[in-house]
């Protein structure tokens, strides 16, 4: 459907993609490993639940800050949903707070790279930035599936892989484990 002359026309008033995107990206690695922390701990209140430990938060740039808009741990088993991920509750609280789908001017940092369902999200949601700790190589959004580089979508968003790895790869293991050993809890 085309916009007339009569429809409502919504002005962008987010930043581009691309020049957020920069900005994310320009900043140093404290900066990155400080919200990874945050994702981290995010990812510790599913395990305490029982879930598989995955968490993020989504950030926002604001001038030359940026602050937390938004962030979560996957609720699977707890509400009985498979669409319940860390990544996909996070980008919808994200797009609340804000009051806007589009987070062009927001990152997205997650424990483990998202699946192609959550990467979907953050190509729909326009996230200038999908930052991850562990690769997935079974079902990984960009791992497995290239997907925030896909030529067929409109909207790439920059990434970054090994953000915190070892903190988020040493909280998936020892959950595993505990699971193997008996105990749902790390």
């Amino acid at each position: 459907m085309s916009a007339t002359p009569d429809s409502p026309r919504r002005e962008r008033v987010n930043p581009p993609p691309a020049e957020s995107a920069k900005w994310f990206l320009s900043q140093p690695a404290a900066f990155h490993d400080g919200w990874m922390a945050e994702a981290l701990a995010e990812a510790r209140l599913a395990r305490d639940a029982g879930e598989v430990p995955m968490g993020c938060v989504v950030v926002r740039r604001l001038g030359e800050e940026a602050v937390r808009v938004a962030a979560a741990h996957n609720l699977v088993e707890a509400l009985h949903d498979p669409t319940a991920h860390a990544e996909a509750l996070a980008i919808r609280a994200a797009s609340v707070a804000v009051g806007d789908w589009r987070l062009t001017d927001c990152a997205l940092y997650c424990t483990k790279e998202p699946c192609p369902m959550c990467g979907g999200a953050a190509v729909l949601g326009r996230l200038s930035l999908v930052a991850w700790g562990v690769s997935d190589p079974k079902r990984g959004a960009a791992t497995v599936f290239g997907l925030f580089g896909h030529p067929g979508l409109n909207h790439h968003p920059a990434t970054s892989s090994g953000v915190g790895g070892a903190a988020a790869l040493a909280e998936i293991q020892a959950f595993f484990r505990s699971l193997r050993s008996g105990s749902s809890k790390g």
